[in-house]
């Protein structure tokens, strides 16, 4: 093994994982780009280190991104890291949020095989789509009570979703990201979304931004029962 190798392939590695952008257009990391895919001995090694860490890598564009593997400890995020994160306190909450994600991710992909569909999305947008989606179920929530549904079923999210109101009478002037209401609820879970760097706020319109894309495209299929299994089993890991 050629030691030059190595030290590239390690280079792209830490880059990756401090959130560097590896682009081949990038003036200062471009190069690292064309050693991954040129140079096959870097590109075995850093996919080997990648593997031993549960570490997925992916390609749109010209541009590799990297994320955590299902279940990773060290770099995905745990149920209780994302609540102090989001500043949710109960799991239903959280959960919650989570059904959130996943129906803006069906606004803009169907499946991995369909191209992006919408350019941007807006709060009042997602607030309707989860609304309409979860209408089948809140039409028989009236003979139940939160104590009487388990916290981690789609009932319980459902019964959450119905009694939250649009909008709270503080943000009626202007909206703030909080647990207190639905547009409220969608915006802090797009404001995380924006800290992940999966989100470009224009204007109140949001647009995916590449590392969304190439997550949706390549990784989303073959996860997209994840949200279910969160909801059904209450487990304490999930990545996004």
């Amino acid at each position: 093994m050629d030691s030059r190798n190595m030290d590239k392939a390690l280079e792209l590695y830490a880059k990756l994982t401090m959130g560097e952008e590896i682009r081949r257009s990038h003036p200062e990391n471009g190069s690292l780009y064309e050693e991954y895919y040129q140079n096959a001995e870097v590109y075995e090694i850093l996919n080997q280190i990648l593997k031993k860490l549960n570490l997925n890598l992916y390609e749109y564009k010209e541009a590799l991104y990297l994320s955590a593997g299902e279940g990773n400890r060290v770099f995905g995020y745990t149920n209780e890291e994302l609540k102090r994160l989001m500043g949710l306190r109960y799991n239903r909450e959280l959960y919650m949020a989570y059904y959130i994600m996943y129906r803006i991710l069906l606004c803009f992909y169907q499946d991995s095989a369909s191209y992006q569909y919408r350019e941007y999305i807006r709060l009042e947008e997602i607030v309707k789509e989860v609304s309409a989606s979860l209408s089948t179920i809140t039409r028989d929530l009236s003979i139940y009570s939160m104590e009487e549904i388990e916290e981690n079923s789609f009932k319980s999210i459902a019964l959450l979703w119905e009694e939250l109101p649009m909008v709270t009478g503080e943000d009626r002037e202007q909206l703030r990201a909080s647990r207190a209401s639905r547009m409220g609820l969608a915006k802090l879970v797009c404001n995380f979304l924006l800290s992940q760097n999966l989100f470009v706020d224009v204007n109140e319109r949001y647009y995916p931004t590449d590392r969304l894309k190439a997550l949706a495209e390549q990784y989303f299929e073959e996860y997209r029962g994840r949200i279910y299994e969160l909801l059904e089993r209450g487990e304490e890991h999930a990545e996004y």
